[in-house]
């Protein structure tokens, strides 16, 4: 069931709202799977699939800053995701 504000639009582009509200849930998940990573001793299974999202997510925040034509945190573009 999609989400309230994140609903099918029938093959349009996601309104710039959408785009940011994605970026902020984006970016708490990562922040969140970090506590997790630091905060317990964790076995081989657990560290890998933190890593794992932790990555994955560092991918979508890119990819959404660069959508929104952002900057980094030095004013430089964003590079395209793919390189």
């Amino acid at each position: 069931m999609p989400r309230p504000n994140m609903s099918s639009n029938n093959g349009q582009g996601r309104s710039e709202e959408e785009l940011r509200d994605m970026l902020h849930e984006a970016e708490e998940r990562k922040q969140l799977w970090e506590e997790h990573f630091k905060s317990a001793k964790m076995d081989r299974r657990s560290n890998a699939e933190a890593i794992r999202n932790i990555t994955a997510l560092r991918g979508v925040i890119k990819t959404l800053r660069w959508s929104l034509n952002m900057t980094d945190k030095n004013g430089m573009p964003i590079t395209h995701p793919l390189d």
